[in-house]
């Protein structure tokens, strides 16, 4: 936070990282000011395949159903996937081709998916 000027309110410096790509955001808002607050959650789902290609996984939720709107998180819609991104898709393809379960974490938030963990079990 800043001290008041001469004419103004105090002002709080906010720096925060997005989740999905890692850039950095700054602002600098008056403290009598709401800011909003995004929901982040996170699920696991069990991976049945993924494709290298065309980027598309296949994931079984946990009523039975499938869930096919998730991509490897290589494929990136803004900017260069991250070090991390590729690690996660090529621990995944990796698994997968060895015949292993596959269980990944989705992180949610602000109308976007991504998947960030990969858990592979003999």
């Amino acid at each position: 936070t800043s001290k008041t000027g001469k004419h103004g309110h105090a002002k709080a410096h906010i720096v925060a990282l997005d989740i999905f790509t890692g850039k950095k955001y700054e602002d600098l808002c008056p403290t009598s000011h709401n800011l909003d607050v995004p929901f982040v959650k996170r699920t696991e789902y069990q991976c049945l395949s993924a494709d290298e290609d065309t980027g598309e996984v296949s994931l079984l939720m946990e009523d039975g159903s499938l869930k096919d709107d998730l991509n490897l998180p290589t494929v990136v819609n803004v900017g260069e996937p991250t070090e991390e991104d590729k690690k996660c898709t090529s621990e995944l393809l990796a698994a997968l081709g060895d015949g292993k379960t596959v269980t990944v974490v989705v992180q949610s938030a602000c109308g976007e998916e991504k998947i960030i963990q990969v858990k592979a079990t003999d």
